[in-house]
C-alpha cells in the first residue's frame, strides 16, 4: 500500500468498508519517519490495523470530521509535529507569518490550542467513541503546566481536550498495546495499564498502591513553590527503570501518569526506521502547495533519539527521556542507500543524527539495566565523572556513508554537543567533522558566555567554549580550510540580568561576531527554564532566580546582541545607562556605541 488513505473514495479503493482507527493531525500528511504520525500509522499498519488519516481538518465543518465516520476502534488525535501555540506565535506573541507544516506555508490552517479543538470537537460528533491523544502537545502538557501564551498554570490537557487517554513521549510500543487492547473489546476507560499513558478516574481505589502524589493542582495555583515541587517530582520520574507513577488531584478527579516505556533496542529502532515509508507529502495535499517542512528532513537520516545534554529550556528530558537509543549503522546505511535512489537527490544527505548528532551511545553503561540518575545530571555545567566518552561508533557510521555510490557529501546539521567532543581526547573525530562533514559553516549552541546564565541553562562554562572556538580554527588551518562557526545565543533566559546580557555583548564585540537574528527565552510547557520564568526558583537548587520578564528589558538585552544597528541604538544606551557601564559609550575600540550626537 502506499499512501494511507485520506479521503474516502481512497479507503474505498483500497476496499475497506470502516477503517480501525481514524487520525486527525494538524499538520499537512508527510508519510517520512521525521513525523510523528507518520511513524504511529506505519506502525499500526505493520500490526494489521487499518488507518485512515484526517489532515489539517477545518474546525468549523464537522463533516471534515465525519469523512469516514466512526472508526472500529478509536480516533487518534495529534496537534502536529510542533506545539501549535509555538508554530503559531513568536516569543512576543506575535502571530508568525508562515507555517513549514502546511501546504504553501499559510498560517491559518489548524486551530490555536489544536489538540483541545479537534479532540473536543470529536467528542461533541461522536460522544461514545474511543479518543486517544498524543504528539508533542499532549506529551509536555500531560499534567498540570505553566502556559506562557495565558500567563497562568493550566491543568492537564487529558482533562481539557475531553480526551479518554493520553499517550506521552515516543509511542510505538504504547500504540500497538492499546490497539490490541481496543480490539480485544477492551473498554478504552479501562485501559489504565500502559506504560507512557495518562489516564483520569474519579475511583480513589483505582489509584496505583506505588504512587507519588504530587501537589494537587489547587495547591499548585495558590503556591509557586508548590509548582516548583510538582515539576521536581516530574523530572525525577522520567526514566523507565526508575519512574514511579504519579497522581495529580483535581476537583473532581484524579489524572495518573503511568511510567515511561523502556526504550527501544536497537532491532526494535531497526523495524521502525524500516517501515515502508513514501518519504514524501500525499500527491493531494501536495496539490495544495509545497510543504516546506520536508526540504530539510527528506534527505536526513535519524540515527539515534533521547538526550542527556541537560539543556534546562529543552523538553527532550521531559518527552524522549535521557536514555539514547540508536539505530545500527546497516539500518542507517541501508537508508542512506535509498535517499541516493530518489529521482530529487543531488548527492548531499543534509543530516546523519538526531536530537544530538554525536550521542550515539547511552552517557554510561549503567543507564542499559538501571536507567539514569535521579539526583545528577550526565553532562551540561558540570559533567559526571563517569560520562564515557567515544565518537567511534558514529564516525564509523558516517565514514561509510561518504563511500555509498551516488553520495557527494554527508553533513551533520543537527544538533553537536561541543562539550562532548571536547572531552574526547581522540581528535579524530572533531578532525573528520570539520574536513568532511561541514557545510562551510558549523552551527554550534552555547548559547551565552556568561556562567551566571550558564549554569541555569545547563549548560557548560565559556571557558570550554572559547577552547573548542581555538581547536577548530586551529583544524581548519591545519587543511587550509576557510569555514566559520555560527554560535546559537540567547537572551532574556533565567539568570540573565542586564550586566550579563553585557557581558554577552561584549563577547560579540570581540569576537566580530553580529547575529543576523536574536533567539529570546521562549517558555515553552515541560521545561526547566520554563519553570524559572514562572517561580523565579531553580528547581535543580531552590534558589530564587532573577527572571527578566519586562518587555522593556527583554528588548534591551536583545538590542545588546545586535548593537550595531541603527534602530537598536536608544535601547543599547538605555541599557549601558542603566547597567552603570558608560565606558562603553565612546569612540574606543571596546565601546559598543557612540555619545550622542
Amino acid at each position: 500500500m502506499p499512501f494511507l488513505p485520506i479521503t474516502r473514495e481512497e479507503m474505498e479503493a483500497y476496499g475497506w468498508e470502516q477503517p480501525d482507527f481514524v487520525y486527525i493531525i494538524g499538520d499537512a500528511y508527510i508519510d517520512h519517519p521525521s513525523f510523528g504520525p507518520a511513524i504511529i500509522s506505519r506502525v499500526l499498519e505493520n500490526f494489521g490495523y487499518k488507518v485512515c488519516i484526517i489532515s489539517q481538518p477545518d474546525i468549523n465543518n464537522n463533516e471534515d470530521f465525519k469523512r469516514f465516520g466512526e472508526p472500529r476502534l478509536a480516533f487518534l488525535v495529534c496537534a502536529g509535529n510542533i506545539d501549535s501555540m509555538v508554530d503559531h506565535y513568536s516569543v512576543s506573541k506575535r502571530r508568525r507569518k508562515k507555517d513549514y507544516y502546511t501546504p504553501g506555508g499559510v498560517m491559518g490552517k489548524r486551530p490555536d490550542r489544536a489538540l483541545i479543538r479537534y479532540s473536543s470537537k470529536l467528542r461533541e460528533l461522536y460522544p461514545n467513541s474511543a479518543i486517544v491523544v498524543g504528539g508533542i502537545e499532549a506529551s509536555l502538557r500531560r499534567l498540570n503546566h505553566y502556559d506562557y501564551w495565558d500567563n497562568s498554570v493550566r491543568r492537564s490537557i487529558l482533562l481539557d481536550s475531553k480526551a479518554d487517554l493520553l499517550l506521552y513521549g515516543m509511542g510505538e510500543k504504547t500504540i500497538v498495546q492499546v490497539a490490541d487492547a481496543l480490539d480485544s473489546g477492551l473498554d478504552v476507560k479501562d485501559i489504565i495499564y500502559i506504560r507512557n499513558s495518562v489516564w483520569k478516574t474519579k475511583d480513589k481505589d483505582l489509584l496505583p498502591t506505588n504512587a507519588i502524589m504530587l501537589p494537587s493542582y489547587d495547591e499548585v495555583l495558590a503556591d509557586k513553590r508548590n509548582y516548583v515541587k510538582s515539576f521536581q517530582i516530574q523530572y525525577k520520574n522520567t526514566d523507565a527503570f526508575t519512574g514511579k507513577p504519579l497522581v495529580e488531584e483535581y476537583k473532581n478527579c484524579f489524572v495518573v501518569q503511568n511510567p515511561p516505556e523502556f526504550p527501544l533496542s536497537q532491532e526494535e529502532m531497526d523495524a521502525v526506521y524500516a517501515l515502508p515509508y513514501m518519504r514524501a507529502c500525499h500527491p493531494l495535499i501536495e496539490k495544495k502547495g509545497h510543504v516546506p517542512a520536508i526540504d530539510e528532513v527528506k534527505f536526513s537520516v535519524i540515527a539515534n533519539r533521547g538526550c542527556y545534554g541537560g539543556c534546562h529550556f529543552c523538553a527532550l528530558t521531559m518527552h524522549q527521556g535521557r536514555i539514547i537509543q540508536s539505530r545500527t549503522k546497516e539500518s542507517i546505511l541501508n537508508e542512506v542507500e535509498l535517499i541516493s535512489k530518489d529521482k530529487d537527490f543531488k548527492g548531499y544527505i543534509h543530516d546523519i543524527g538526531g536530537p544530538t548528532a554525536n550521542f550515539y551511545r547511552p552517557a554510561c553503561k549503567k543507564q542499559l539495566d538501571k536507567g539514569v540518575c535521579t539526583n545528577r545530571e550526565c553532562i551540561g555545567y558540570n559533567p559526571c565523572k563517569n560520562l564515557e566518552v567515544d565518537h567511534s561508533e558514529y564516525l564509523d557510521i558516517l565514514k561509510e556513508a561518504r563511500k555509498i555510490p551516488g553520495v557527494k557529501k554527508v553533513f551533520v546539521r543537527s544538533g553537536l554537543r561541543y562539550d562532548y567532543i571536547m572531552y574526547d581526547k581522540n581528535k579524530e573525530f572533531f578532525e573528520e567533522l570539520v574536513k568532511y562533514h561541514v557545510s562551510g559553516q558549523l552551527k554550534v549552541a552555547p548559547e551565552h558566555v556568561d556562567d551566571r546564565v550558564l549554569v541555569r541553562m545547563g549548560k557548560p562554562s565559556r571557558g570550554l567554549y572559547d577552547e573548542f572556538v581555538r581547536t577548530y580554527n586551529k583544524i581548519n588551518e591545519k587543511f587550509d580550510m576557510k569555514q566559520y562557526l555560527v554560535p546559537y545565543l540567547m537572551s532574556s533566559h533565567p539568570g540573565s540580568t542586564l550586566d550579563a546580557a553585557i557581558n554577552l555583548a561584549e563577547y560579540l564585540r570581540d569576537t566580530g561576531h553580529m547575529p543576523e537574528q536574536v533567539q529570546d527565552f521562549y517558555p515553552t510547557p515541560g521545561t526547566a527554564s520554563t519553570c524559572m520564568y514562572y517561580t523565579g526558583i531553580d528547581p535543580f537548587t531552590n534558589e530564587e532566580v532573577y527572571v527578566p520578564r519586562n518587555p522593556h528589558e527583554k528588548a534591551m538585552q536583545r538590542a545588546l546582541m545586535q548593537y550595531k544597528l541603527p534602530q537598536n541604538y536608544d535601547l543599547v544606551y538605555e541599557a549601558l545607562v542603566k547597567a552603570g557601564r558608560k565606558d562603553l559609550i565612546g569612540y574606543g575600540k571596546k565601546c559598543l556605541i557612540k555619545p550622542r550626537k
